[in-house]
């Protein structure tokens, strides 16, 4: 019976009761589940005042699957009793029964049948007394609750039978059903929305509405979300001022390879200025504005040497300088404010920045196209390889990644040089996370800083740290259209180790 039928029943039922009907009692008379009488009681409230329904709570005990086998075919122990022949029944085979381990206890209990344990073949179990002494108490209170008759058990009764698991005492929720100061026997469905042709047409005067509820709650609206990797930027950058860095501004993605290459004393020769490794522009192809006089140190201390280094010994040429690349680092942006530093009298500086790089690789679950790089530059006095260990040390720490290996490297522009690794510990391997070195005089001097200043540096990835801090395993994961956006919302924001 639909939803529909059912309610339009029970308002006809209304009609003729004097004070009310019981949602289970009407159930039970239309023979369909209590569920759907309630449904019925719930749309009918929706429409307004027609009915009136109040919720009651009632409890009657009722047979367990247990209890209504019993119920047909008698207790356990009235079962074993019956199963024991004139001249006896071994122990083992009795307990054999599916019945025979509860009911050999009970019988025993009520004396209804003996062991004896001197027997030949075993303990061999006989009845105690005559079949007409026994009268199975167990069945006659079941049958008594299934008829409807519980109260005449004593609780203590009722109790010892819900212990042995075959009476259970159920809570029924039901409605007690009353007629409403709109009651009808016809539903009419009210109107929720006033439209423009109800008001055009005076049609909304014969309509009846369906009463606001101003307690409803509203959609919750839509939000916007921060990407795992934005929270963890966030993180850096808030690490970085806390320990008295000064953001750098990284706006140019395009750069000269004089900025990106040459500055840093990496010669025009190097593979990763090859197409290979780097991103070329087309237009345009060629930057021709230099500080002239710093262009030609950099140029002298590359073919010549100078500084006390012998340089490279090549020929070098403007026109690789001039090309126009997709920065392959933000140390370019570093090469830049240090030089700037150098044209004012010195003070120790601390500069950072995280912005994207590109590269020209192979992508893989480590590897992306275009990826962020975090900058950190300190140029002081006296700085020494074991102040860059600190410095990164305390910052990964800060960032709860404790887990750090230095592994010595070769760079163009910095030496001695270092790489930076992390536990991954859902790759259960170290991963790279970046790298670092003490710049190079031969970078330095050209630019103008003074000879007993040093600058230690580091590039560290953005996407590992995160990878690692959230348990993500394929960095394309992470970046790129394989992201699952529910991820995004459901990642929480990454806290850090005090």
């Amino acid at each position: 019976m639909a939803d529909t039928g059912v309610a339009e029943t029970l308002l006809r039922r209304l009609e003729k009761a004097d004070d009310g009907v019981d949602s289970v009692e009407v159930s039970g008379s239309l023979g369909v589940d209590h569920q759907l009488v309630v449904g019925a009681v719930k749309s009918l409230q929706a429409l307004g005042d027609i009915i009136s329904a109040e919720l009651r709570s009632s409890k009657h005990w009722e047979l367990t699957g247990e209890g209504k086998e019993i119920a047909e075919q008698g207790s356990h122990e009235a079962r074993v009793f019956s199963s024991v022949p004139a001249e006896g029944l071994a122990q083992t085979e009795l307990m054999k029964l599916a019945f025979g381990k509860v009911g050999f206890s009970k019988a025993m209990s009520n004396k209804w049948i003996r062991v004896d344990k001197a027997h030949e073949g075993g303990p061999r179990i006989f009845k105690a007394v005559c079949i007409e002494s026994i009268e199975d108490q167990v069945r006659e209170k079941l049958l008594l609750v299934q008829k409807g008759q519980a109260s005449q058990l004593e609780e203590k009764e009722k109790n010892e039978l819900k212990k042995r698991k075959l009476l259970s005492e159920v809570t029924v929720k039901s409605y007690w059903i009353t007629k409403g100061d709109s009651f009808s026997t016809t539903i009419t469905k009210q109107e929720t929305e006033l439209t423009p042709e109800m008001i055009a047409s005076g049609s909304w005067k014969e309509k009846k509405f369906k009463p606001y509820n101003f307690e409803a709650m509203g959609v919750a609206p839509d939000c916007g979300h921060l990407h795992p990797l934005m929270k963890v930027r966030t993180q850096f950058r808030q690490i970085f001022l806390e320990m008295g860095f000064t953001e750098m501004p990284t706006n140019n993605f395009i750069e000269s390879s004089f900025w990106n290459f040459d500055s840093l004393f990496q010669p025009q020769q190097h593979p990763a200025r090859d197409q290979h490794d780097t991103f070329f522009l087309s237009d345009p192809a060629l930057a021709h504005q230099f500080p002239q006089d710093y262009l030609e140190r950099v140029r002298k201390v590359h073919s010549e040497g100078g500084y006390g280094s012998q340089g490279y010994k090549y020929d070098w040429k403007i026109e690789e300088a001039q090309k126009n690349i997709l920065r392959t680092h933000t140390t370019a942006v570093s090469a830049r404010m240090l030089y700037k530093l150098a044209q004012q009298k010195f003070t120790p500086v601390r500069y950072f920045s995280i912005d994207r790089v590109f590269r020209n690789e192979t992508l893989d679950a480590t590897h992306l196209a275009e990826f962020h790089q975090i900058e950190g530059v300190v140029a002081d006095y006296g700085l020494t390889l074991g102040d860059l260990m600190g410095v990164l040390h305390q910052f990964f720490t800060k960032l709860g990644i404790t887990k750090l290996r230095f592994k010595p490297a070769y760079n163009p522009y910095t030496e001695p040089s270092m790489e930076v690794f992390s536990y991954h510990e859902g790759l259960k391997k170290w991963v790279e996370v970046g790298n670092s070195g003490v710049f190079r005089p031969e970078m330095l001097l050209p630019m103008g800083l003074p000879e007993d200043v040093s600058v230690i540096a580091w590039g560290l990835s953005l996407e590992r740290p995160t990878m690692i801090k959230y348990g993500i395993n394929n960095i394309r994961e992470l970046v790129g259209h394989k992201v699952n956006l529910q991820m995004v919302y459901d990642s929480p924001i990454c806290r850090l180790d005090s």
